[in-house]
């Protein structure tokens, strides 16, 4: 078998099990198996395949619904590839926005990302700001060692702390200090709508890191209350949000004395940020 034959096979496979963009997963888990870059499959297209039968692995654990992040062990975010486990949220292209929104105030000299996972967003910020530090937290243990990892891996480590937060609901434990910019992407789907979730989402994502349960807005709560006193006078604070959630957090910032409110859209138009300022 040679690639453009295993291209094919693998499309047509997918294609059959309904998997969206069926031909761009088909060339990822195929250079992954030819040990090339997903960009150089159709210029080696006569290439033998060396093992075929683990690129059919690969396929059918596609097929299954396991995302290719997944399969892999990385995601690409922000130009940088990072490493995904079971233990982390597998991160999405929309937490670009929450990037851009942060760079559209300028370098910081001290920000903090709570709810980090992979440590996404503070390695990325990291990564454009190299005059910056910064503090990441997370209540599980795991998921800190995989964004130490991803920190390390980028070259940022030594200008990145880390906290695990014994207690849920506690977002800003006092002893953390203060910061220019705080950030968060927490968790946020409602009990309610974890049912609809996409099988992609629903059974490979840690549950506790899509949904804090009720309402889903539990964590704002606590990041509203708690962020005003951990802001240096000035400082900004951005989360991520349900599409369907920015009047509700937009408020409850506005509740807890913040100003200079903002709802931003992702790619799609769809409200994805709320960011607020210490007055």
């Amino acid at each position: 078998m040679n690639l453009r034959q295993g291209l094919a096979e693998g499309i047509a496979r997918l294609k059959a099990a309904g998997i969206d963009g069926a031909a761009r997963d088909a060339r990822a888990l195929l250079a992954e198996a030819a040990g090339i870059a997903p960009g150089r499959v159709m210029l080696e297209a006569d290439m033998v395949l060396p093992d075929p039968a683990r690129f059919r692995a690969l396929i059918a654990r596609r097929a299954a619904g396991e995302p290719v992040s997944r399969i892999l062990g990385r995601r690409q975010f922000w130009g940088r590839d990072f490493t995904v486990t079971r233990d982390t949220l597998d991160p999405r292209p929309e937490t670009e926005t929450l990037i851009a929104a942060a760079l559209d105030i300028g370098p910081v000299a001290r920000f903090a990302d709570l709810g980090t996972g992979t440590g996404i967003i503070a390695v990325s910020l990291l990564g454009e700001w190299p005059g910056a530090t910064a503090l990441a937290t997370d209540i599980s243990g795991a998921a800190l060692a995989v964004a130490e990892q991803n920190a390390s891996d980028q070259d940022v480590r030594q200008r990145l702390e880390f906290l695990r937060i014994g207690k849920a609901g506690v977002w800003l434990p006092e002893e953390i200090g203060r910061f220019d910019l705080i950030l968060s992407n927490p968790p946020y789907i409602s009990a309610r709508e974890m049912k609809d979730l996409a099988r992609e989402v629903r059974d490979h994502d840690p549950h506790e890191a899509l949904t804090p349960g009720g309402d889903g807005l539990a964590p704002y709560r606590a990041i509203a209350a708690q962020a005003a006193r951990h802001l240096n006078a000035g400082g900004h604070v951005m989360v991520e949000i349900g599409w369907r959630q920015g009047a509700d957090v937009a408020a409850m910032f506005r509740a807890a004395g913040l100003g200079n409110l903002r709802v931003l859209c992702d790619l799609d138009g769809r409200d994805r940020v709320v960011a607020g300022q210490k007055q």
